[in-house]
């Protein structure tokens, strides 16, 4: 099996991709599962890993390759949301195949993915795997083979359609060509080194629109390095969720193990199989 690793938002150092290569040698010897960087993906062009051009070119040119099996996303940062529309008609069949992974700034591109029928999850990514822990093999144990060991827990007990994003994310695709209906499902979500003012106001944002109304309900994720709020705000985030999930009406339906850190867990978007 072939896994393509691709950057379709901030740089992505070629230390980093070695790093990455380094650690499927020593988890896969005998070369059973292999990985590919799009060389595209180390270009630079202020911010981002190349230009908006080259990242779309390298994504579509990944996802419809017929010798790799699954698409893992390399890092988050910022920059997909600059390319996910534009990538959409230029997918075939081929890439209908294909698993996707990421999570953070890559919300984008699942988002705009699932809505088009396409088999996404929200988990760790490539740059996660270098780590000496179980968060690597999460995500490509789901990748390479469905497997639901390292799937958020709820969702073992639960079969209602799920998905997550970072609460960021999600609050700026709404109402844009990205938005995926969400009616009937669990939404989950995270963040990370936002003000506690500033979870509430996407929070007030989020559970205000008519189309996040429709879910079956919210769980909070964690939400991690928040910064300093001076004076201190009084509610952490998964209170700041809760607070708004009971002022909309939408079910507050309790903790997600998903976050920007190593325990953070996979959740395949739509239905259980």
């Amino acid at each position: 099996m072939k896994i393509g690793v691709v950057a379709v938002s901030s740089r992505f150092a070629k230390e980093r991709a070695e790093a990455i290569q380094a650690w499927f040698d020593l988890k896969f010897p005998l070369g059973e599962v292999t990985v590919a960087f799009h060389p595209n993906s180390f270009d630079k062009s202020g911010h981002f890993a190349g230009d908006d051009a080259a990242r779309a070119d390298a994504f579509v040119e990944f996802a419809n390759d017929p010798r790799l099996d699954h698409i893992w996303f390399a890092r988050g940062g910022y920059g997909s949301c600059r390319i996910a529309e534009a990538v959409m008609p230029r997918l075939t069949e081929v890439a209908r195949r294909k698993r996707y992974l990421g999570y953070s700034d890559v919300g984008s591109m699942l988002a705009i993915l699932y809505r088009n029928g396409f088999n996404v999850a929200h988990g760790p990514m490539a740059s996660d795997g270098v780590r000496n822990d179980p968060t690597g093999f999460r995500s490509l144990n789901w990748l390479r083979k469905g497997e639901t060991e390292g799937l958020e827990p709820s969702l073992l007990s639960d079969p209602r359609p799920a998905v997550a994003f970072n609460l960021t994310v999600l609050d700026q695709l709404l109402g844009t060509p990205l938005e995926p209906d969400l009616t009937g499902h669990i939404l989950m979500l995270e963040d990370v080194s936002e003000a506690a003012y500033r979870i509430d106001r996407m929070m007030f944002h989020l559970t205000s629109q008519p189309s996040i109304r429709r879910v079956a309900g919210i769980r909070a994720g964690r939400f991690t390095d928040v910064t300093v709020n001076e004076p201190d705000f009084g509610l952490t985030g998964e209170q700041i969720v809760q607070f708004w999930c009971e002022r909309s009406g939408i079910p507050y339906l309790g903790l997600a193990d998903i976050a920007h850190d190593r325990e953070n867990k996979v959740v395949p978007f739509g239905p259980r199989p």
